[in-house]
C-alpha cells in the first residue's frame, strides 16, 4: 500500500469550531499525526454542533475524524509543562484562539522555539497577530461583513448576504493547511521553524479577487449583482422550464457554442453581440433572448442540448442532487465510518487525491482524554510510575 504524504509529522492541535480544527483535519488526511488538545474540564463547544445522529454532533466528526484526542489543564503548571514536553516531540503547533491567550497561558512561539527550535507555529485568528484589529474575535460571517464579502453578495434591491456555507473558514483552513506544508519543506533546507501568522480576515480580502483590484485600481465601489458577474456575458443563471441553469461565455469560441446549441448559429454575427464589450453594453436584451430560448425546455434538457454543442453550462442543483450524483461517488467524495456507540456515518472525503501517495485514512473521532494513555508512552515516553503520578494530579481530568 502507498505511504502518506505528511506520514511522521506530529500536530498539536489546540483549536475550536471550524477554521483551526478543519485545517488539521486537511492535514490528517494527508497523513499526519494530529493530536487534538481539550481542557478536560470543557471540551470543544464544536462537540455541541448540529445535525446530531442521536446525541452525537455529525459536524463535530467532519472536521476531527481520525485525530488523537487528549486532555490537559493548560491552567496548570503541570499542564504547561506536560504541553511543552509535547512542544518538544512535535512538528506542529496549531492554535486559533485570540491573540494574547496563548502567550497568557505562557506557550506562545516565544516560549517554545528555544526549547524546540524546528516548531513550526501555526496561530489562526479572526484578524491576526498585528493590526488595530487583532484584539477582536471574529466568526466566518462577521469576516464576511467586515471584508465587503456580504457588500457584494445578492441582489442590488437585497440587503447584503453571507455566503451560504463558511466560506472564509473553509478558505483559512486551506491556507493555513498549505503554509504549514510550505513551512514543513523550508525547515528540510534551514532546520528551523517558524511562526504562521494566518488571519480569517486577510482571506477574506483575498477572496473579494477582481472585486479588489477593480477598486484599488479605478475606484469603482463594486456592487451586489445577483449572479450576474458584471465583466463578461453572458454569466448569470438563467431559467429553464422547471429550474435554472448557469451559463457562462468568458470569451467568443464558448459564446458561439452557445449559440450553436440554441440553434441561433448566427447571432454572433449580430452588432450587439459580436464581442466581449458589445454583449456587455446589451446584456439584458442578451438575457432575455437566452431565456426566451430555455424557458422552452427542462433543466435536464437545456444542459444536454449545451453541453453537446461544447458550451459552458451547468444545472443549479440542491444540496440532494450534487450529494446523490453519480460523479460525487465516482471521485470518493461520500466517506463512509463506523463510529463506536452511534453507527454509520457518511462525511465528505478528501479534496485531494494523488497518483503515488495515499490520502485518507481510516479511524473514528475519538472522545475527550480517549488517547491521554497513548500520548504519555507513545510520544512523552513516560514510564508506568510516571504516568500514575499524572494521572493522581488530575491535571488530564
Amino acid at each position: 500500500m502507498p505511504g502518506l504524504m505528511l506520514e511522521g509529522v506530529k500536530i498539536i492541535d489546540f483549536t475550536t469550531t471550524v477554521a483551526g480544527p478543519a485545517c488539521s483535519q486537511f492535514l490528517s488526511q494527508l497523513g499526519a499525526e494530529v493530536i487534538k488538545i481539550e481542557s478536560p474540564v470543557k471540551m470543544d463547544d464544536a462537540r455541541y454542533y448540529p445535525p446530531y445522529k442521536g446525541s452525537f454532533s455529525i459536524s463535530f466528526a467532519a472536521a476531527n475524524i481520525g485525530k488523537r484526542c487528549v486532555t490537559i489543564d493548560l491552567k496548570k503548571l503541570e499542564g504547561v509543562a506536560l504541553f511543552k514536553e509535547m512542544a518538544k516531540a512535535c512538528d506542529v503547533f496549531l492554535e486559533n484562539y485570540t491573540p494574547g491567550t496563548v502567550k497568557r497561558l505562557g506557550i506562545d512561539y516565544d516560549a517554545l522555539k528555544d526549547l524546540n527550535p524546528r516548531l513550526i507555529m501555526c496561530s489562526i485568528s479572526a484578524y491576526g497577530q498585528t493590526g488595530p484589529l487583532s484584539s477582536l474575535p471574529g466568526y466566518d460571517a462577521t469576516i464576511q461583513a467586515m471584508t465587503g464579502l456580504m457588500s457584494v453578495t445578492g441582489y442590488p434591491d437585497r440587503p447584503p448576504l453571507r455566503s451560504g456555507t463558511l466560506v472564509v473558514d473553509v478558505s483559512t483552513a486551506f491556507c493555513a493547511a498549505l503554509s504549514i506544508c510550505a513551512a514543513l519543506y523550508a525547515r528540510q533546507i534551514s532546520g528551523i521553524g517558524t511562526h504562521l501568522d494566518i488571519a480569517m480576515y486577510d482571506v477574506g480580502i483575498n477572496l473579494l479577487e477582481s472585486k479588489f483590484v477593480d477598486y484599488a485600481n479605478t475606484g469603482n465601489v463594486p456592487t451586489r449583482t445577483g449572479n450576474r458577474f458584471p465583466f463578461i456575458s453572458p454569466f448569470d443563471t438563467y431559467q429553464t422550464k422547471d429550474s435554472y441553469v448557469m451559463i457562462i461565455c468568458a470569451g467568443d469560441g464558448p459564446f458561439i457554442d452557445l449559440c450553436n446549441g440554441m440553434g441561433m448559429p448566427d447571432l454572433p454575427t449580430d452588432e450587439r453581440f459580436k464581442d466581449i464589450f458589445t454583449r456587455n453594453a446589451h446584456e439584458p436584451e442578451l438575457k432575455r433572448i437566452i431565456e426566451d430560448w430555455s424557458t422552452q425546455y427542462t433543466t435536464a434538457e437545456v444542459v444536454e442540448k449545451l453541453i453537446a454543442a461544447g458550451a459552458p453550462v451547468a444545472a443549479v442543483h440542491d444540496i440532494k442532487q450534487a450529494i446523490d450524483h453519480p460523479h460525487t461517488q465516482a471521485r470518493g467524495m461520500l466517506n463512509a465510518v463506523e463510529q463506536p456507540g452511534v453507527g454509520n456515518l457518511v462525511l465528505m472525503g478528501p479534496p485531494v487525491k494523488a497518483s503515488n501517495y495515499q490520502v485518507g485514512k481510516p479511524g473514528h473521532t475519538h472522545s475527550p482524554g480517549e488517547d491521554n494513555i497513548w500520548l504519555l508512552k507513545e510520544i512523552l515516553g513516560k514510564s508506568e510510575a510516571e504516568i500514575q503520578k499524572i494521572s493522581e494530579s488530575k491535571v488530564m481530568g
